[in-house]
């Protein structure tokens, strides 16, 4: 368990920016389909 949070904070850090550029990138495209 001592390793679990040297895990999860990597993990949160690229999934975080990752969720939010694929909600952007679907705002962009429905901005531009209407």
């Amino acid at each position: 368990m001592i390793n679990f949070p040297s895990l999860f904070v990597p993990l949160v850090g690229l999934v975080f920016p990752a969720v939010a550029m694929a909600s952007l990138f679907l705002h962009v495209q429905k901005n531009k389909i209407f």
